[in-house]
């Protein structure tokens, strides 16, 4: 059986990301957001109006709470989002689509269908079910509770 290696393996993934987010950001250019602009807002969308906070955005994606505080700020400049006080806490603040946001939702949706579709349209369903199975399988591996494993194997390391 033939040696995988392992690094290029990791590389390849790094490339596939990279690829992956310069195609929706030329897709997405259009209305002039960025991918994952665009992937946050249908997120808000999504939420209708019962709203989202940036702290559900956190757990929802992993992204720092800075990243994505920037990330809302600037979809508030450009009028895709507007946020409003929480009736029981004025520091908690609920995010909304604005009417800008919706209109664009279909394009949006659209656009990330395109994407999916330059990626994995030479795919099989079962190819699609394989990479579905391994991806998660190392989305486990690189849960928070193995980087607090990892962690904890190199404290012991170090003594």
């Amino acid at each position: 059986m033939k040696q995988i290696d392992r690094e290029q393996l990791v590389q390849d993934n790094r490339q596939i990301c990279i690829r992956m987010e310069r195609l929706a950001n030329h897709f997405m250019a259009e209305q002039g957001l960025s991918a994952v602009q665009a992937h946050l807002l249908l997120y808000v969308l999504s939420q209708g109006s019962r709203g989202t906070s940036l702290t559900a955005i956190h757990r929802e994606f992993g992204y720092s709470k800075a990243t994505l505080s920037n990330i809302i700020k600037r979809l508030r400049e450009k009028g895709y989002v507007r946020a409003e006080c929480c009736a029981d806490d004025d520091r908690f603040k609920l995010l909304f689509a604005t009417e800008k946001g919706e209109q664009v939702q279909a394009f949006l949706q659209e656009a990330a269908l395109r994407v999916q579709q330059q990626v994995y349209g030479c795919f099989s369903e079962q190819d699609l079910c394989t990479l579905d199975r391994l991806q998660k399988k190392m989305l486990q591996n690189l849960c928070p509770c193995a980087e607090k494993t990892i962690q904890k194997q190199k404290e012991e390391s170090e003594r």
